[in-house]
């Protein structure tokens, strides 16, 4: 009798480990209207992020993918009426630049919005600059922008009090910052709001 009591302890601990498993994936997964983080301050490695994208850029200027090869790019995606998430990742992107020094010529920050609806050329000019002379701000129209935050694999949605008027409403979206190399390809993404511009500097110079 001892062996079949041994079984089945053994196969109700793989069914716990096997319940721990699923548990642990649906916490990995981000549900919708939820803000999605990166879980540690940097994470490298391949993956499928990033693609072809079409879109405007702040001096009105249409821009694809093509016309940043040959330089890194530093992306977040984010919005100009964000009130502390945006703020606080464009900052430390803005300090790791000017921590890197001379080698920071050959990396492009780029802010691309999820908020179209707002977010106009003529914003983001007047918005990019208190950050840093280098950073470029992108938008489209609202499925140009869906593309490219498909490609990147970013989560937004519009979130919006009941009651409240048309224009007044702010966006959940992904906090993330990427970085992709000359070649278009991923090499790194970091926490947008848990990385320090310290932190972001060494990520950036071990892929350099």
């Amino acid at each position: 009798m001892k062996r079949p009591v041994k079984r089945v302890v053994f196969y109700l601990g793989v069914a716990l480990l096997v319940v721990a498993g699923v548990m642990a994936g649906r916490d990995l997964m981000a549900p919708k209207g939820w803000q999605v983080d990166v879980p540690s301050s940097r994470t490298q490695g391949a993956a499928l992020i990033g693609g072809p994208f079409t879109l405007v850029d702040h001096t009105g200027k249409a821009v694809t993918e093509a016309d940043f090869r040959g330089r890194f790019m530093f992306i977040y995606f984010g919005f100009t009426y964000c009130p502390d998430a945006c703020p606080t990742a464009l900052t430390a992107m803005a300090e790791a630049l000017d921590i890197i020094g001379p080698a920071a010529d050959r990396i492009v920050p780029v802010l691309i919005s999820i908020d179209p609806e707002r977010d106009t050329p003529e914003q983001l000019a007047m918005y990019v600059r208190h950050f840093h002379p280098s950073l470029v701000g992108l938008t489209g129209s609202a499925d140009q922008v869906a593309a490219a935050a498909k490609a990147f694999r970013v989560y937004y949605a519009k979130a919006k009090e009941e009651g409240s008027d048309e224009g007044d409403y702010t966006m959940d979206h992904t906090s993330i910052i990427y970085l992709m190399g000359p070649d278009g390809k991923f090499r790194v993404h970091f926490s947008g709001h848990a990385t320090s511009p310290e932190d972001l500097a060494k990520g950036i110079l071990d892929v350099l």
